[in-house]
């Protein structure tokens, strides 16, 4: 199995998880003399196979991930490191959309609102960030579509 299709399977089985949940909630209770819509004993086995299987796949990718290199740096290193450039950026982009309002003044001896910084300086660094983070998404996704999973 290849790294991708055991992350896929993995966001399958958390989406499947949450979804059994809701069932087993949904038929927790029913009036006396009632059935339940569905047999909570089969869903909360079925919940189980589902953490059981999450569980065994969480652990070998995060063992893929610690062992795989992309150029220098393991997988576990580039999601890391692009994660906190997702944070950077969507820092100064927060600080571009307010240092570009438009602070009008209906007088003009009313208080004039000037940004702090240079918005299109800043604006080069969010793109600068951006594309940064897109190479680093498609290495990636190159890597995990061509990495085995490691399962011993």
């Amino acid at each position: 199995m290849k790294l991708a299709e055991a992350l896929q399977e993995r966001a399958d089985l958390v989406n499947n998880i949450e979804r059994l949940r809701s069932r087993i909630r949904n038929n927790a209770l029913v009036q006396e003399g009632e059935e339940p819509a569905e047999n909570p004993k089969e869903l909360i086995k079925e919940l189980d196979g589902c953490i059981e299987r999450f569980g065994f796949l969480a652990s070998k990718i995060n063992k893929t991930n610690n062992e795989t290199k992309i150029g220098d740096m393991t997988i576990t290193e580039v999601i890391a490191k692009k994660d906190a450039l997702i944070l950077k950026a969507g820092a100064y982009r927060d600080f571009v959309y307010e240092a570009s309002s438009m602070a009008g003044r209906a007088r003009g001896t009313e208080i004039k609102i000037v940004p702090t910084l240079k918005v299109t300086d800043l604006q080069k660094t969010v793109d600068k960030l951006s594309k940064e983070i897109r190479l680093l998404d498609n290495s990636l996704q190159a890597t995990n579509w061509s990495t085995d999973l490691i399962e011993d």
